[in-house]
């Protein structure tokens, strides 16, 4: 990321900065130029035409286009009319919002009430675009694996810890790599009848995509879910699981929203998996519980 990326952060339209912080690894120099701009100068970017941003930030109108895109407009027009929003707001004098819907004065209760709504909005939002075809061939293939690796780094490394834990439990064999030597090392040992799973929002995580890329290379069925069904992840992945775009903020980036998606994603695979595997996987659940009931007793003092 350049520094005047780095810069912008600190500036009005948090939102807005922050996606921009999200995304600038997979710009290219000049898409970045011109998301530098926006985020810096939203008033006046939004009284440029597509062509008054492209000569602003020596670009192409064609940049201009993806880069509004990528920031997840339709097109330019929309971008415009979303930085004439924000640099109303900014002239409002409103206090800075923390998300969308929550300003850095808001009560504590308010911020609860907030917050549960935009959780389930993500979850609503991942629900209805997720491809249940898809979902149900990436059930059938953990099913049957004979092993089952899991990508994923920071929040996302998380959320492939947590599946990971769930398939253990039902007598499958699952590992979960944030380590990127460690993962692409493993990936090498994968074949035909193994499963590998990345995790990533952005689509982009090298680190995440280099080992898909070398389990799909050895025959692996290879999952992918992610936030962007059009991401470099995808070429790699048999199967595509897409999880809600949220908006995001400064102090709600990414991170947050993504992994509320992706663990709904981690649930219909788990109990996808427990349903076709249910003969062996009650009994495993079982003998799980009762292997950790006696740390749960409450013992006489």
């Amino acid at each position: 990321m350049t520094q005047d990326v780095k810069e912008i952060f600190g500036s009005p339209g948090g939102s807005l900065a922050a996606k921009v912080r999200t995304l600038a690894p997979s710009m290219t120099r000049s898409m970045q130029r011109v998301a530098e701009a926006v985020a810096g100068d939203p008033a006046g970017c939004a009284a440029l035409t597509v062509t008054g941003l492209a000569e602003l930030t020596g670009t192409s109108e064609a940049t201009v286009v993806r880069t509004a895109r990528l920031l997840g407009y339709p097109g330019y027009r929309d971008l415009r009319l979303a930085l004439a929003g924000l640099a109303a707001q900014q002239q409002s004098g409103r206090a800075p919002a923390i998300t969308t819907d929550i300003a850095v004065d808001d009560p504590i209760a308010d911020v609860v009430t907030k917050l549960a709504y935009e959780e389930q909005q993500t979850l609503a939002d991942t629900a209805a675009g997720l491809d249940t075809a898809q979902l149900g061939a990436a059930v059938t293939a953990l099913a049957g694996a004979r092993r089952t690796d899991v990508y994923g780094i920071g929040a996302s490394g998380l959320v492939a810890q947590d599946l990971t834990q769930k398939l253990l439990r039902i007598g499958l064999i699952a590992h979960a790599h944030s380590d990127p030597h460690l993962a692409v090392t493993n990936a090498v040992q994968l074949r035909a009848g193994d499963v590998a799973i990345a995790i990533t929002h952005s689509g982009s995580t090298g680190d995440v995509i280099e080992p898909l890329r070398v389990a799909f290379e050895h025959g692996a069925t290879t999952v992918a879910i992610t936030g962007r069904p059009d991401s470099p992840v995808t070429q790699y992945a048999d199967h595509v699981l897409t999880t809600s775009t949220s908006r995001e903020t400064e102090l709600r980036p990414a991170a947050m929203s993504s992994r509320t998606s992706q663990l709904l994603v981690v649930d219909c695979l788990f109990v996808g998996v427990a349903q076709q595997t249910y003969e062996s996987a009650a009994p495993a659940l079982a003998a799980s519980y009762e292997a950790l009931a006696h740390r749960h007793r409450t013992h006489p003092r």
